[in-house]
């Protein structure tokens, strides 16, 4: 049997444990982080345990939207659970994306339980120097 010395653990756990995994109507949130690198944004989420054909990212329009699930593992009838802290469920996140990113070229890599997607700014968003011309007349008014 685990043994526990943190008080505050075990009111964590049973909040966990009165609300309801996620379900398909009703998701439960990922951690995430979302930062600028240069000329593209990236968000990385959290996915602990869950297998990479689980996940499904979709943009429509200006939403990005992440989900998966993570299924308890397959024990043997003779397997008696003593705890089980880590959550399973349905997990989803959506994130409303600036019109200055390019939704066409975003990229998405998973690698020990965490999955990174890049999002490219757009190149008409990206600022650049205007050159400005010389006229060799000027405009009159007549009047």
């Amino acid at each position: 049997m685990l043994m526990r010395t943190d008080p505050f653990r075990e009111l964590d756990r049973l909040a966990q444990h009165l609300m309801a995994p996620g379900t398909w109507s009703r998701p439960s949130a990922m951690p995430m982080d979302a930062y600028r690198a240069g000329d593209e944004y990236v968000v990385v989420f959290d996915l602990p345990g869950v297998v990479p054909e689980a996940i499904d990212i979709d943009v429509e329009r200006n939403m990005l939207t992440v989900r998966t699930e993570r299924r308890p593992a397959a024990k043997a009838d003779d397997v008696q659970m003593e705890l089980s802290e880590r959550p399973l469920g349905v997990f989803s996140r959506q994130i409303v994306l600036a019109d200055t990113l390019d939704t066409e070229h975003i990229e998405a890599h998973y690698d020990a339980g965490v999955l990174t997607v890049r999002i490219p700014i757009a190149e008409r968003a990206k600022p650049r120097k205007i050159s400005v011309g010389v006229g060799s007349g000027r405009q009159e008014i007549s009047g």
